[in-house]
């Protein structure tokens, strides 16, 4: 089992024609995604990497009954592009653009809650269940299948992640990353729930960064589940006040620095890691116990 994507996906690609939508179509059908199309205004009737464009997200859903979309388009047209990938009944959307104004992820994001859908972003590395479907900026290679959840902040820390339990002998079950912007479509405590109610999960590495209240929620929420949960929050010895990569990222009062929010998952049962490079003995560690 894996959560959100998984081989009965029928993914689409908005923006396919442009040079990463092309970039993620060619390596989805290489690795065995099951991408079933893509959408372009303007573009209906053309192919790319095998799979046919529609020049609407309705259209593409009527002829290929897909359910889940992989965005890549830019910043000023994500908005619409959001309100018609759900309006057209998605259920599962990654919004990989950065500089999405947060005005309109706000409104995208509450769309997507009325409607009943996942939105992953924006400025998110996407979803991976390894083997079976790859939504994400991850390469396939990377990863390997297994029992342990990845849910994080960060793409790239999530990468060292992956390496620091593949050293351990640990793969994947499946990989989430929410997105860096300060206001995104899924939170930690929606995927620690999935996580939770899939019975091939046996642990959960959490990633989180200073700034808001994302990973206190999480924290109490790790406390009430069954299955462990080992926390790493980026930003330890960043300076007050700055932000650091993500928007999303910004140094705070004490209630949202780092050491907080790691002292919040010890206090709630969780195992924390001090280095990123520590997760995978951490884990290895917590499921001994």
């Amino acid at each position: 089992m894996a959560i959100l994507v998984d081989r009965d996906s029928r993914i689409l690609i908005q923006g396919i024609t442009g040079g990463t939508g092309r970039s993620y179509a060619e390596r989805m059908v290489k690795h065995g995604t099951p991408l079933v199309g893509g959408v372009t205004p303007g573009r209906g009737g053309q192919e790319v990497a095998g799979v046919p464009v529609f020049d609407t997200v309705a259209q593409a859903v009527a002829a290929t009954g897909a359910d889940c979309v992989l965005s890549a388009i830019r910043a000023s047209l994500a908005l619409d592009a959001m309100l018609e990938v759900f309006e057209a009944g998605i259920r599962l959307a990654v919004l990989y653009t950065e500089g999405v104004p947060v005005h309109d992820a706000i409104r995208m994001r509450a769309y997507a809650r009325a409607r009943g859908a996942v939105l992953l972003g924006p400025n998110s590395a996407g979803v991976i269940s390894p083997g079976r479907a790859n939504m994400a900026d991850i390469a396939d290679t990377s990863v390997q299948p297994g029992r342990i959840g990845i849910v994080s902040k960060s793409g790239t820390l999530t990468y060292e992640a992956i390496d620091s339990l593949a050293a351990r002998g640990l793969g994947v079950s499946s990989v989430v990353c929410l997105g860096g912007d300060p206001v995104v479509g899924t939170d930690h405590v929606e995927v620690l729930r999935r996580f939770e109610a899939d019975d091939e999960t046996d642990a959960v590495v959490l990633i989180g960064e200073p700034g808001g209240s994302m990973e206190h929620a999480a924290a109490a929420e790790a406390a009430r589940m069954r299955t462990p949960v080992v926390a790493y929050i980026t930003g330890q010895l960043a300076p007050a006040a700055k932000r650091m990569g993500h928007a999303g990222a910004i140094s705070g009062d004490r209630s949202v620095t780092a050491a907080a929010k790691l002292q919040a998952f010890r206090d709630a049962g969780c195992a924390v890691c001090d280095l990123v490079t520590d997760i995978g003995a951490t884990v290895a560690n917590r499921l001994a116990t």
